[in-house]
Parts: structure tokens; C-alpha cells; sequence
């Protein structure tokens, strides 16, 4: 063989093929919550579908029956736990805002000099 021709000759990988997140047996429903926690965020969000590894069917059924469970307040819209704890204390110095200040002063000293 030439070496010019090895060169473009693939090498091949071996991989392990993943098995379908959703089974034949599995019925896709708003009821049916363990199923539809595997397709959410830990913040509450619907996971896309090159994520979830879906069809273009199996996400929309999916995306339906989250939609359904949230409006029949199985599911909430969002998690926002995260959000409310705080890391540390946070101690806020007051001169960050100072601009506004800086020109109410100098607007109130000169209305007092006239």
C-alpha cells in the first residue's frame, strides 16, 4: 500500500451503543412521574432532545406530558431553591450608588446659595 493511502484510512472505534431511555412498555404520561423526572433540569427545565437521546415523537409526547403535569400542579414550573441560599454574607457598602447622590447634593448646595 501507498502512504498516501493510509493516511485517509479510518481507524475504528469500538463503542458501547446506549441503551433507549424510554422502553417499548413505558407509556408516556403526565401520571406517570419517574419517567418524566428523568427528562427535566435540576432547575425544573425541559431537557432537549439531543440530551435525552429522543425521537422528534418521543420528545414531543414528553414535552406534552410535562406541560399537562405542571398545569394540573404535579410538577411546578421551576425549582428555584438554589436561588433563595445564599453562599456566604453579603454585606453591601452604601456608597455604591453614590453618583445619584453626588448630583441630588450638588443640585440641593446650589438651589441654597441662590
Amino acid at each position: 500500500m501507498d502512504k498516501t493511502k493510509r493516511l485517509f484510512l479510518k481507524t475504528k472505534r469500538s463503542f458501547r451503543r446506549r441503551l433507549p431511555p424510554i422502553v417499548s412498555g413505558d407509556r408516556i404520561d403526565y401520571r406517570n412521574m419517574t419517567l418524566i423526572n428523568r427528562f427535566l433540569s435540576e432547575q425544573g427545565k425541559i431537557l432537549s432532545r439531543r440530551v435525552n437521546r429522543l425521537t422528534l415523537k418521543e420528545q414531543r409526547l414528553i414535552t406534552i406530558a410535562i406541560k399537562q403535569a405542571r398545569i394540573l400542579s404535579s410538577l411546578p414550573f421551576l425549582n428555584n431553591d438554589k436561588q433563595f441560599e445564599r453562599s456566604g454574607s453579603i454585606t453591601r457598602t452604601p456608597g455604591l450608588r453614590t453618583r445619584k447622590n453626588r448630583l441630588t447634593l450638588q443640585l440641593n448646595q446650589n438651589s441654597n446659595r441662590n
